[in-house]
């Protein structure tokens, strides 16, 4: 489902606070990047589960950038694997040849998931305030 919705877009910021509690989305901040990304959310049922990003390559770019987010209680049922297809698809629509991700470093289901992909990390960095690093990774 599209986060175009206040509704949806209320969903999309719990599961991104929820994943990335480090880095707290405030409502406003989930519409800004909804003016410049993709945003989805994903139901199991009437339960949400998860959360999509796609930031489409800049102009002149063939990079995108795939994030899938599921929430803790629904990990381990494949449910990341279809977003991130979904996603990842989407991403080669816009484009994109070459795909990136990223992930909180204190977030190892996430990790494991982007190596089992074949994302390789590039890059670890640390927001201004925070202790815990985001990992860059791109899709070899």
């Amino acid at each position: 489902m599209d986060a175009g919705s206040e509704a949806a877009l209320h969903n999309w910021q719990h599961v991104h606070n929820t994943v990335i509690p480090t880095a707290v989305l405030s409502l406003e901040d989930v519409r800004e990047r909804a003016a410049r990304n993709l945003l989805h959310i994903a139901h199991l049922g009437d339960a949400l589960v998860g959360c999509t990003t796609v930031r489409p390559p800049a102009a002149g770019s063939t990079t995108a950038t795939v994030i899938a987010r599921i929430l803790p209680a629904h990990r381990g049922r494949g449910l990341g694997r279809e977003l991130y297809a979904h996603a990842l698809a989407e991403a080669r629509t816009l484009g994109a040849e070459v795909i990136e991700t990223v992930v909180l470093a204190s977030n190892p289901e996430g990790l494991d998931f982007a190596h089992r992909a074949g994302f390789i990390e590039f890059d670890r960095y640390v927001l201004p305030g925070d202790t815990v690093p985001f990992v860059d990774l791109r899709l070899t």
